[in-house]
């Protein structure tokens, strides 16, 4: 039971994906067919078989069959041209594609893929089949599709609007700089504060001429005076500090 589940759980995802429709003139084409089981944990086998039908014909003629990982190419016109580009080493096939080289303007039409299947159960077989129809048209060069240039043209108008962005905020960042550095330029500019007339300043008796004579103070321990006597200095007797107030 533990084998089993891990078994599957191991196992390819499938995912089923329409095939491309333009085939370009003198080179290899894919022709897509995917179909896949819903339980893959169920044993099958499964048998491929393609039909065309070219361009102005009416009716669907079989051209190749893929059974027990053996092919067979049954129409002429694709001879040594078409090969095998499915599931591998399996007959549990999901993937019925097949590849055409050498494509032609002839092979311009209708293709359809048909799948056989066979559910292996514990004690019956259930047999399913599907059918896909892929519309092939054959140009003489490549033409890109819509999603293709809609793709590039947002590719490019996302890098210009990156750029332009990067640009804004470079431009942004600068300004600020520059006014940051002018305002710091004009703070270090600006002049002093104009002193007070009546200034202190701590000197050691006598005061200058002019100046008052100021009782000393606990706090600081100092004697000062009262005067216009230019910039404000104190002296801390006990410590011998001398700084500007």
């Amino acid at each position: 039971m533990i084998g089993d589940i891990a078994d599957s759980l191991c196992r390819a995802a499938c995912v089923e994906v329409d095939s491309d429709t333009e085939a370009v003139a003198g080179h290899g084409f894919k022709l897509g067919c995917i179909s896949c089981k819903m339980r893959g944990e169920v044993s099958a086998s499964a048998t491929v078989d393609w039909f065309f039908k070219a361009k102005g014909e009416s009716d669907f003629v079989q051209i190749y069959s893929y059974e027990d990982e053996t092919a067979t190419i049954m129409d002429e016109r694709f001879d040594d041209r078409l090969y095998w580009n499915g599931s591998k080493k399996t007959t549990d096939l999901q993937d019925g594609s097949i590849f055409i080289l050498n494509v032609t303007f002839n092979d311009t039409g209708v293709y359809r893929c048909f799948f056989e299947r066979i559910l292996t159960y514990n004690d019956y077989e259930f047999h399913t089949n599907a059918t896909k129809f892929i519309h092939i048209n054959v140009v003489a060069k490549a033409t890109r599709g819509m999603a293709s240039i809609l793709s590039e043209v947002m590719m490019y108008v996302s890098i210009i609007g990156l750029q332009l962005w990067l640009v804004v905020e470079m431009v942004y960042c600068y300004r600020k700089i520059a006014a940051a550095g002018e305002e710091a330029l004009r703070e270090s500019a600006a002049p002093l504060p104009p002193l007070p007339k009546t200034a202190v300043c701590c000197f050691s008796l006598p005061c200058p001429p002019g100046a008052v004579a100021l009782a000393s103070t606990q706090a600081l321990g100092a004697l000062g005076c009262l005067g216009d006597t230019g910039l404000p200095r104190c002296y801390h007797r006990h410590f011998g500090l001398e700084q500007r107030l």
